[in-house]
């Protein structure tokens, strides 16, 4: 009995477990981790899992997939031998694929849910473990809150893989080639005289964007594709600190556009042709754009509480709904399984397109952000300018402090009681308080605080009408963060 009490909490985050490999993160914490799952899974009941593939006797499907990480194979392998110990079917992908293609599997052979181990955009030395739901995209709240209850009910109960249980998934990558095919027009895209620069981060990106491009008129070059668990020295998010070498690489060759994927493919990232890190804040409302104009495509446009102001414009002028969320993608995801969404959005990178999975798919993105440039016939950094003259212009970034977990929570319930009436200069109008202490201004200006759900850090971000002007926030945030009284 002593024992089970000692054993370390297990906690899900905006999108998982993650912890650290060795530490929190053990094949022991693993299997009690998917032990609950499985029996998450046989409270659900077989026959409402199987109802769309009419195998109402038999056991519920679970697809297991891994990113790059270190000992990530091992993880999936164990995690499918506990569900194969819950008389639970099993698929366990025969190497590393993007998430995105794990959630696409799940819904093309009608499974109860996936699993992925990957700790996405995380540090090397920490990994994850990810629940994906029957209809293709990440677990809800509700279900991961379920899923926390039921950790230690009971002890996890190993069992040996059927033969079948390793591969049989070709199908499922073909049926996703062909979805990515119907979506994009691959050959207007291949057949346009430019230079394109694919970076994965050493994840499990590899050359899945660059299959789709070749045997045309496009040059498409792949840096940092092969496998490095330490992914280079940097997290394998793809924000401007950690493109350094996709943006060198831009700007050697003259490339039209650098598309960068995380550590597990389901978030985007894009340099423009003058080497210049773009951030979601602009990507994300030229896809918008692509959707509502070039396409002619309707819907609701579903922002998270860290995105852009143009989002909101945009969907005013479009006459689209809007909705906000708190961060984290299983939010917007919600929202695409209950409401006609045209697209849902985080700042990080996670973008949700209709008529796909209500899932994140950096690769999908990089290829429908790379169609918007091309049919939009401009450069990326002349397609902002003309967003910024119609809309209005705003300038995004975000800095990261490395903060104790209750010190930043605490500060942030501090200031969305007591915000400050002044910062920086600026009047604060009011503070938002849908996930973190949002700071408002009269020019729709904002600076967010928030304590990260999956690590020990205080994100500051800020959305400004000039670069002076969000830098001056930012700054004047940072120190208010670092010098305050917590109480």
């Amino acid at each position: 009995m002593s024992q089970r009490v000692a054993l370390a909490p297990i906690r899900f985050g905006t999108d998982g477990w993650r912890a650290l490999i060795a530490h929190e993160f053990t094949f022991a914490n693993l299997e009690r981790v998917t032990q609950a799952y499985a029996d998450y899974l046989k409270q659900q009941g077989s026959a409402a899992h199987n109802a769309e593939s009419n195998e109402r006797a038999h056991a519920p499907l679970v697809i297991v997939g891994y990113d790059r990480r270190f000992l990530s194979e091992h993880f999936a392998e164990r995690v499918a031998e506990v569900l194969a110990g819950n008389g639970i079917a099993v698929r366990l992908f025969e190497t590393d694929v993007p998430t995105p293609i794990v959630s696409w599997a799940v819904r093309d052979r009608a499974a109860a849910g996936g699993v992925v181990i990957t700790a996405s955009h995380n540090p090397a030395e920490f990994n994850g473990f990810k629940i994906k739901a029957p209809w293709g995209g990440s677990a809800s709240p509700e279900m991961t809150v379920e899923v926390e209850t039921l950790v230690d009910a009971h002890e996890p109960q190993r069992g040996s893989l059927a033969p079948e249980a390793r591969g049989g998934l070709d199908g499922s990558i073909a049926s996703y080639r062909a979805q990515i095919a119907s979506y994009i027009d691959l050959e207007r895209v291949r057949e346009t005289s430019a230079r394109v620069i694919i970076d994965p981060m050493h994840g499990t990106g590899g050359r899945w964007v660059e299959s789709f491009l070749r045997r045309g008129k496009l040059k498409v070059e792949t840096i940092r594709a092969d496998r490095d668990t330490c992914f280079g020295g940097v997290n394998p998010e793809p924000i401007d600190r950690n493109l350094a070498p996709l943006k060198e690489r831009v700007r050697k060759v003259g490339a039209l556009v650098g598309l960068a994927t995380d550590g597990d493919a389901d978030r985007v990232g894009a340099v423009n042709e003058l080497g210049a890190t773009m951030t979601m804040h602009e990507v994300v409302p030229l896809i918008l754009l692509h959707l509502a104009r070039a396409r002619g495509m309707m819907g609701g446009v579903v922002r998270t509480f860290s995105q852009s102001v143009l989002l909101k414009r945009i969907a005013a002028a479009h006459k689209l709904p809007l909705y906000e969320t708190p961060i984290g993608f299983k939010y917007v995801a919600d929202l695409m399984l209950r409401e006609d969404i045209l697209v849902g959005a985080e700042e990080s990178g996670g973008i949700g397109v209709k008529r796909h999975i209500p899932e994140r798919d950096g690769l999908l993105n990089s290829l429908l952000f790379l169609e918007a440039i091309i049919c939009a016939g401009r450069t990326p950094a002349e397609m902002v300018r003309e967003m910024h003259r119609e809309f209005g212009a705003f300038y995004y970034d975000r800095r990261d402090l490395h903060t104790d977990v209750a010190r930043g929570m605490s500060l942030v319930e501090q200031l969305s009681v007591a915000p400050p009436a002044q910062l920086a200069g600026y009047d604060v109008e009011h503070v938002e308080k849908l996930d973190g202490a949002k700071l408002i201004f009269a020019d729709e200006s904002w600076l967010l605080f928030r304590q990260s759900g999956t690590e020990p850090v205080l994100r500051i971000y800020a959305e400004a009408t000039s670069i002076e002007k969000r830098d001056a926030l930012l700054e004047q945030g940072c120190a208010l963060a670092q010098t305050a009284e917590v109480r």
